[in-house]
């Protein structure tokens, strides 16, 4: 691959436009580009996630999903574009299928925390959750793929499962929302 980034910056920026993968110029603040823009920050949050000293596997798994994502902005990016397949979802859907088969059945609501990990995955689960609810709202001015939607979604129950799992490797025992607690002090 030649040197795609030969200039950072352009200053055709300056305007407050930004240009799309198909040459469009399109206002900063569009939903197009706040959705990829969400993508990205998903995408920065879990390499903050990989600084951090964790299983191979899931390393391997976070960083391929990374690549997932850089797919995904770039679909986005360009109107018209599909880039990501039902395979990707599938792919998540065993994942989460492996790691939460290791965990003890949920019977309550859990509050986000535990090790450092754990609470990074949930901060990058909500991220998530945000990237997909700015896709729905494109979606509703302009075609999306259904497998982008799905593989959002499908991320967000998985980041949920991997906190619980890293929570369990570390013997963090989840902790369970108490309804009302605050009110009985």
């Amino acid at each position: 691959m030649g040197h795609r980034l030969s200039k950072i910056y352009t200053r055709t920026g300056d305007d407050g436009s930004t240009g799309l993968g198909d040459g469009t110029r399109v206002s900063k603040d569009g939903i197009r580009v706040e959705t990829f823009g969400t993508v990205d920050e998903l995408n920065s949050y879990l390499g903050m996630l990989l600084v951090l000293t964790l299983p191979n596997d899931i390393s391997e798994l976070l960083t391929g999903i990374q690549h997932d994502l850089f797919d995904l902005g770039g679909e986005i990016c360009i109107p018209g574009r599909e880039a990501l397949s039902s395979n990707y979802t599938e792919y998540l859907e065993i994942q989460l299928d492996k790691y939460n088969d290791k965990l003890a059945p949920l019977d309550e609501f859990i509050l986000p925390g535990g090790c450092q990990a754990a609470a990074l995955c949930h901060v990058a689960r909500t991220i998530c959750r945000r990237a997909e609810r700015r896709l729905i709202t494109l979606s509703h001015q302009e075609s999306v793929s259904v497998h982008t939607v799905s593989y959002l979604n499908r991320l967000s129950d998985l980041l949920f499962v991997l906190a619980r799992y890293l929570n369990h490797q570390q013997n963090q025992p989840d902790v369970l929302w108490q309804p009302g607690r605050h009110q009985t002090r």
